[in-house]
């Protein structure tokens, strides 16, 4: 830290006496929405130029999850939203408004619909500072409220981004501060990349065991193919010991808990789960065990395992392992589970308790399933450890990232 730093007061707050305030669009090369594909539904395809909404857009960064693609020809008449590496993506509609993150150059070529702008800098401004600069709670603070005044639907608009304030300093600590965090980010991405290789290890393992059935025989040979008996079954040919059962035979299902908008606390001791991962802090939490999670109404189909103190809202399905080798077995059998066939709802999704119970699975024979649960528990072992460094990581960078962005901690300058 630059114990020499003298701060000044501008318009935005406290900030060290060399840097500076500027409106953004005074150091923007480009500041633009995308535009609305013409021709509907009929011009996205499986493959082509990738088409970027607001959904694959996030402050923690690009996801590529639900990414569209448009043929050719509708790509060249959107040749003026065309992206290029470095460019940043804000979202300026709807219920992500202003979130951000930097266009991956493994998306490119690329073009953006109507809910999203791009923000293409100067030299004189680091495109990766200023995104961090974008996504730090002040400013997120300051871009939500200028997106509360247009009206009843939350909005940015070209002109408000381009008028907007930001404070910085020369392009040698920028390009500082912005390598200090994403060198985070990038230990973080790289912890995500290597579970999700892992979790295909299992996914895997499962498939050649419970699918295929070529799971270890007492000689160590795979059993399907050495000969291994099968008989039939409502579910088609098992190996002979196997059962046909419920999936209710491996758990036992029940529903979180909801919590009062006053229970959420920032910096609560534990998470609160929803169906699609953590919602919020709160001081008490519900479990204290190895459970398997999935959406009970809104969204239905995603699975994840916890085995830490949290609350689990009441949108979820928990399944509890009646025994310690059915845990990992279960979960990817429930995986598996068509939850399109399971949906009960009129106006949302739904999935209830009973028909859950009530899926028909194959129950492997105990030898197999304790195989199985030690094979799993190596892989799933390195995956929360990597969770629970990419969370260490992220807590350093989040407590980082104020002070690089208000100068309290400066980087990559002479400290005379």
């Amino acid at each position: 830290m630059n114990q020499k730093t003298k701060f000044k007061q501008t318009e935005i707050g406290m900030i060290p006496e060399d840097w500076e305030v500027k409106k953004l669009g005074g150091y923007a090369v480009k500041i633009g929405s995308g535009i609305t594909p013409r021709g509907g539904s009929s011009v996205y395809i499986s493959h082509g130029v990738a088409l970027i909404r607001s959904q694959n857009v996030y402050n923690e960064g690009f996801n590529k999850e639900g990414l569209a693609y448009i043929d050719n020809e509708t790509a060249e008449l959107m040749k003026n939203v065309e992206l290029q590496e470095g460019d940043i993506l804000l979202n300026i509609t709807g219920d992500s408004v202003a979130r951000c993150c930097i266009t991956p150059s493994e998306v490119l070529p690329a073009r953006v619909n109507q809910h999203v702008l791009i923000i293409r800098t100067k030299k004189e401004l680091n495109p990766y500072f200023l995104r961090y600069y974008l996504v730090s709670n002040s400013t997120q603070r300051s871009l939500l409220s200028f997106a509360d005044s247009g009206g009843t639907r939350q909005a940015l608009t070209k002109t408000m981004i381009e008028s907007f304030n930001i404070s910085f300093t020369g392009l040698e600590e920028q390009s500082s501060i912005a390598s200090i965090l994403s060198s985070l980010d990038s230990k973080i991405e790289l912890n995500e990349q290597m579970n999700k290789t892992l979790e295909a290890i299992g996914q895997a393992i499962f498939k050649h065991w419970f699918v295929d059935f070529e799971f270890p025989n007492e000689k160590g040979k795979p059993y399907k193919s050495s000969g291994g008996e099968m008989v039939d079954s409502e579910l088609g040919e098992v190996p002979k010991g196997w059962e046909v059962g419920k999936y209710e035979d491996l758990v036992t299902i029940s529903t979180g808990k909801g919590l009062k908008r006053e229970k959420f606390i920032e910096n609560g001791g534990f998470p609160v789960l929803g169906a699609n991962g953590e919602l919020g802090r709160t001081d008490n939490y519900l479990f204290d065990e190895k459970l398997i999670l999935t959406g009970r109404v809104g969204t239905l189909g995603t699975i994840y395992l916890v085995k830490d103190k949290v609350w689990i809202s009441d949108n979820v399905l928990i399944s509890k392992p009646k025994f310690d080798e059915a845990y990992y077995y279960a979960y990817f059998i429930i995986k598996a589970f068509d939850f399109k066939s399971l949906n009960r709802g009129s106006t949302q999704p739904l999935v209830t308790q009973t028909d859950l119970k009530n899926q028909r699975v194959t129950v492997p024979d105990k030898r197999i399933l304790k195989l199985f649960h030690e094979v799993c528990l190596q892989l799933f072992d390195k995956i929360y450890l990597n969770n629970t460094n990419s969370k260490n990581l992220s807590q350093i960078r989040d407590s980082l990232l104020p002070k690089l962005m208000s100068g309290k901690i400066r980087v990559g300058i002479d400290n005379g």
